[in-house]
């Protein structure tokens, strides 16, 4: 593969003694892949002596993950992230299907945007499947429905104004029961600004010590009740409504999801790695994982008392939205994970420039780029012992696929250890490190606070719909 190129046909590769996830059939194992021509030719189980010696600490085989949350920023930011470059550092991250936020300028309300996202990721070469998100309102501006048939037909896979909640009730009902026909997501930004304007962090101790203005549970848990309410009002009419919260970060939240799950409501949600992992001590200069900031009497550990504060305090990098929760909420992100009630893991990918983020802590943009990192994030956790490695792959690929409700086959589905298909699939190294530093992140966006962290899991190879994507070493 050494004269290969991003965008080539994977001509032959043979993956050898590697642990095999397979997240469709739920099983994992040693084993060894063939491609060629681009197809993968041959899936092997080893067994017996064959196998010894082969375990998830060493070479990964999984198939090519999916995230249906990104902010690529084309057209209108191409400082902070170009289509191309979106798609480059996806394929570093393990991606090989990734789904665009519409929060672009102009905004993605009109088939007009999508042609010309779609140009943009021709004309990059790269192989990694870009999806796309109509947005709810036209302009995003909250004031009457953006022309949702048209996107569908244009071949929007869901719906949202994230960035922002949809701004009313009865824009949310109007849009559930008009997508519900179609058979489409809502994806939303579940935050009541009447109770969060001007947040700086989340409201709890950290905040009060910082001074910063506070972001209430509340803000996020009653707009989830909201739309839960309007969902279940409007089925009757349109029993294909279909709600999903994207970038649940709270207990109570989650635990409304759950009930309405329980209950029947077609609702999903995902989490993001940041909440999974990060809590709001990483705004005073914490840099343990939310595990570790958790006693094993289930107290959050004090991280002034704890000398864990070996970062710099107000670092931009940690500021989001909704903001890093406390260690309880992580807790709470990390059971949703593995009881279902999260169907998927999203990045949540939002890179920014230093302009907007080198800037004081208040007015800095929010987000976290993430998608190249979101990976090694998981493994860490699997590493730790707190997430099995199968349920982690599945929050990154069958899972986010089951939200669109992607098919075999079709867009956003996961294609990756299914012999005779198009090769989709990405190699790590578990057993392998490396150093998240602005020169290793492909994205435009460097506002990652893992910025000099060592990080378990080193992508090797990212192979897209049987061409190369990603291979380590690359220029």
């Amino acid at each position: 593969m050494a004269e290969m190129r991003v965008g080539d046909t994977v001509e032959r590769l043979d993956v050898e003694r590697a642990w095999l996830v397979d997240p469709v059939a739920g099983r994992e194992g040693p084993g060894e892949i063939s491609v060629r021509g681009g197809r993968l030719e041959s899936v092997s189980w080893l067994k017996g002596a064959a196998a010894k010696g082969v375990g998830p600490e060493g070479v990964l085989v999984l198939p090519g993950l999916l995230d249906i949350h990104v902010h690529l920023r084309e057209p209108g930011n191409e400082d902070a992230e170009t289509i191309a470059t979106g798609l480059a550092a996806a394929a570093h991250g393990g991606f090989t299907s990734v789904a665009a936020m519409p929060n672009t300028t102009p905004a993605a309300d009109d088939p007009a945007v999508f042609a010309r996202v779609r140009a943009a990721a021709e004309s990059s070469g790269s192989p990694v499947e870009l999806l796309l998100h109509g947005a709810v309102t036209a302009g995003r501006a909250g004031e009457r429905l953006a022309a949702l048939g048209e996107l569908a037909d244009a071949g929007a896979v869901g719906f949202s104004d994230d960035g922002a909640p949809v701004k009313t009730p009865v824009l949310m009902r109007n849009a559930l029961l008009y997508l519900g026909a179609i058979g489409l997501p809502v994806f939303e930004h579940a935050e009541d600004l009447g109770l969060t304007a001007n947040a700086e962090g989340h409201e709890g101790v950290v905040s009060a010590i910082l001074g910063l203005k506070g972001w209430p549970v509340a803000g996020e848990e009653a707009a989830v009740a909201r739309d839960l309410a309007l969902l279940a009002g409007v089925l009757p009419d349109a029993p294909g409504a279909r709600l999903h919260v994207t970038h649940v970060s709270t207990a109570p939240a989650l635990e409304l999801v759950r009930r309405a799950k329980a209950a029947g409501l077609p609702v999903t949600c995902d989490v993001t790695p940041h909440h999974l992992a990060f809590t709001d001590e990483w705004l005073a200069g914490a840099r343990r994982w939310s595990w570790e900031a958790v006693a094993g009497d289930g107290t959050v550990r004090d991280p002034w008392a704890d000398r864990a504060l070996v970062g710099r305090p107000f670092d931009t990098a940690t500021k989001v939205n909704p903001p890093l929760r406390s260690a309880d909420h992580a807790a709470a992100v990390l059971a949703a994970l593995l009881d279902g009630t999260a169907d998927a893991v999203a990045t949540d990918h939002a890179p920014h420039t230093d302009v907007d983020k080198h800037v004081e802590f208040g007015i800095a943009a929010n987000g976290i780029s993430g998608v190249e990192t979101a990976l090694s994030v998981l493994l860490a956790a699997v590493a730790a012992g707190k997430l099995p490695l199968l349920r982690a792959v599945k929050a990154l690929t069958t899972g986010p696929a089951s939200v669109l409700g992607a098919r075999p086959g079709r867009r956003g589905a996961p294609r990756g250890l299914v012999v005779g298909a198009a090769a989709d699939l990405v190699v790590v190294d578990a057993g392998a490190t490396w150093t998240v530093t602005a020169e290793t992140l492909a994205s435009r966006g460097k506002n990652s606070p893992l910025l000099g962290r060592e990080l378990p899991g080193r992508v090797l190879l990212t192979v897209a719909d049987g061409r190369l994507a990603y291979r380590d070493g690359e220029s």
